[in-house]
């Protein structure tokens, strides 16, 4: 399913999305994903396909807002039948079946103050779901749920929808909700700025801004030094890396650079890309260390804690494998990394 939005405000939004099955709309806090969400529902004035100019009673278009805006009145059962019509009686037939289906049987009566999160999300979606939509919008969907309980509830909520057969579309700021998605796109500057299978957008972003979304927190740019063997030698400040050659290279001398923390490993040898760094700050992370290294330019690891216990000022061994050097091109006029400049860590 194809959407497309243009937006002026309350803040420009030009952006042509391709949905498949569960999408997620990935952008930092600010970008404009709830503006969009409510243009495609006809709350907010702008050019959409489908649906330009209708109103939003006329969109069959499913939407749960953050916090879900459960009526704290009305029973479950009256939750969802208010987006229903017909007879008091079938409202509430239909309204039992849906939230049998959403697995809340024998809590119909309650109010939401009664029902726990993940309780109060599937009657939301029951009710998003009374209006037999052609599309559901979800405007982060994790947001008021707790980190313990987020991962299953998210898989829940995704099964669901998938059962149901509906496209949806989630807006959330929250790269690992993305990751369970069928399909990311990338929100940043008011465009998506990549779009595609999850695995794809996050092991090969296209630019710094999806690099970002993608929650990669080394970025830099690197010169290209040699090509040798399917691979290409970098010079990133300094820390000589070797990577495989993509197949936009050619003779571009300078590229974009991302490594993921959770890529580089503690040396066990020599290899073409280990090098030594110097801790400069090291933060326990459960049961792993997230160290920041000064190995020319800055550059962060996340190391498992059983393996080692690094104190600042230690100096390390590290290891990346070249499959692991994800480069991308660059773009002069959209995809300068912020400061600190481009030799040290970026975003």
């Amino acid at each position: 399913m194809r959407v497309a939005c243009r937006l002026e405000r309350p803040l420009p939004l030009d952006v042509d999305l391709q949905l498949d099955g569960f999408t997620v709309l990935l952008g930092a806090s600010g970008s404009g994903k709830t503006s969009l969400l409510k243009a495609i529902a006809g709350l907010v004035a702008a050019r959409t396909e489908p649906w330009s100019g209708a109103p939003p009673q006329r969109r069959p278009v499913g939407y749960l807002p953050q916090g879900y805006a459960l009526f704290p009145h009305l029973r479950a059962w009256q939750n969802v039948a208010f987006a229903l019509d017909g007879p008091h009686a079938e409202q509430r037939r239909r309204a039992g079946a849906l939230l049998q289906r959403m697995g809340l049987s024998g809590l119909d009566q309650r109010h939401p103050r009664e029902l726990s999160g993940g309780q109060q999300q599937r009657v939301a979606l029951a009710r998003a779901l009374a209006r037999e939509p052609q599309l559901l919008l979800l405007d982060e969907p994790t947001s008021a749920l707790d980190a313990v309980t987020r991962d299953q509830l998210l898989a829940e909520l995704i099964g669901l929808i998938r059962a149901a057969g509906v496209p949806a579309l989630a807006a959330t700021h929250d790269p690992h909700a993305a990751a369970l998605a069928d399909r990311v796109a990338l929100l940043a500057g008011g465009r998506i700025v990549q779009q595609g299978p999850p695995a794809e957008v996050f092991t090969q972003p296209a630019s710094f801004a999806a690099a970002r979304l993608a929650g990669i927190r080394n970025l830099y740019t690197a010169r290209v030094v040699a090509h040798e063997g399917g691979q290409v030698t970098l010079d990133c400040a300094g820390l000589r890396l070797r990577a495989a050659v993509p197949p936009w290279l050619g003779g571009s001398e300078e590229v974009g650079v991302a490594i993921r923390a959770e890529a580089l490993a503690l040396a066990t040898g020599d290899g073409s890309n280990t090098f030594t760094a110097r801790a400069v700050a090291v933060r326990a992370e459960g049961l792993l260390h997230r160290v920041t290294l000064d190995a020319g330019p800055v550059i962060e690891a996340l190391l498992p804690a059983a393996v080692t216990a690094p104190q600042v000022g230690d100096g390390l061994s590290l290891t990346i494998a070249a499959a692991h050097v994800q480069l991308f091109e660059l773009d002069i006029a959209a995809d300068q990394p912020s400061a600190p400049a481009v030799a040290s860590r970026s975003g």
